[in-house]
C-alpha cells in the first residue's frame, strides 16, 4: 500500500485563526516550494461580513458567496455560486508534477455543496502530497466522515495554541519534504 503523506485538518471555533495560520505557513513555503489550492476570506462591506473569497496561491480570485446572491444554495444568508466555484477548483493543479504541498481552506458547508470540491478532498487524501486543510467543527455528514478517517489527523486549534501549532506543523512539513527529496 503505497504511504499517503501528511494528511492534517485544522480545526476549532469560527475566529480562533485556522486561516491564519494556513496563511503564515503558505507565507512560510512560498519560496521553499510549490503551493496548490485556496484561502478562504471574509468579504467586508461597511464592517459587516457580506460572503466570502477565495483565493489561490497564485493570486487568482473567486466569490464563492455573497448575502446579494440570488443563487440556490444557501447557506444561512448568503447565496452559493457552485457553478462559478467549480470553475476556479478546475484551475487549480492539485496533484500536478510540481505542487509540494496542498492547502485548502476550507472544507466547509458551502464548499462541500459542491460534488466536485468532495470528489477532490477524497482524491486528496488518497494522493501521497502533503494536505494541510482547515474543515469545519461541526459540519455535514461529509465533513464527520472526513474528520473520522483514520488516515488523517486533526489539530484542534485556539487563539491560544496556534502560534505552537504553526511552529510545530513547519517542522513538521519540513521535515516530511526533505524525507521526499531524498
Amino acid at each position: 500500500m503505497p504511504e499517503k503523506g501528511l494528511k492534517i485538518l485544522i480545526t476549532g471555533l469560527p475566529g480562533c485563526g485556522k486561516t491564519t495560520l494556513v496563511e503564515s505557513l503558505i507565507q512560510e513555503w512560498k519560496d521553499r516550494g510549490k503551493i496548490a489550492g485556496f484561502i478562504t476570506r471574509e468579504i467586508r462591506e461597511r464592517g459587516q461580513r457580506r460572503g466570502f473569497e477565495l483565493i489561490s496561491p497564485d493570486g487568482h480570485r473567486s466569490v464563492l458567496s455573497h448575502v446579494d446572491m440570488k443563487t440556490s444554495p444557501r447557506v444561512g444568508k448568503y447565496g452559493v455560486d457552485i457553478e462559478n466555484f467549480e470553475k476556479f477548483l478546475s484551475a487549480i493543479p492539485f496533484t500536478g508534477p510540481a505542487i509540494d504541498l496542498v492547502v485548502i481552506d476550507e472544507i466547509g458547508k458551502m464548499e462541500c455543496l459542491s460534488d466536485k470540491f468532495r470528489k477532490i478532498i477524497l482524491e486528496l487524501i488518497e494522493n501521497p502530497r502533503p494536505l494541510l486543510a482547515t474543515i469545519a467543527l461541526y459540519g455535514t455528514s461529509f465533513i464527520e466522515k472526513i474528520k473520522s478517517r483514520p488516515d488523517v489527523e486533526i489539530i484542534k486549534i485556539s487563539a491560544e495554541n496556534r502560534m505552537a501549532v504553526k511552529n510545530e506543523l513547519s517542522l513538521r512539513l519540513g521535515e516530511f519534504l526533505k524525507k521526499k527529496q531524498i
